[in-house]
C-alpha cells in the first residue's frame, strides 16, 4: 500500500500540471477555431 502512495505522489503532480495545461490549450485551441470560421465573412 505505501508503494502506491509513492507513487501517487510522484505521479499527481505532472499530471496535475498536465491537465491545466491541457484544459488552457483546449480554450486557446476554441478561440482560434471561431476566427478560422469567421475569416470567410471579414474578407468580404
Amino acid at each position: 500500500m505505501e508503494l502506491w502512495f509513492n507513487f501517487i505522489k510522484e505521479v499527481g503532480f505532472p499530471i496535475a500540471v498536465t491537465l491545466y495545461l491541457l484544459y488552457r490549450i483546449e480554450h486557446k485551441l476554441d478561440h482560434v477555431i471561431v476566427s478560422i470560421k469567421e475569416l470567410p465573412n471579414q474578407i468580404k
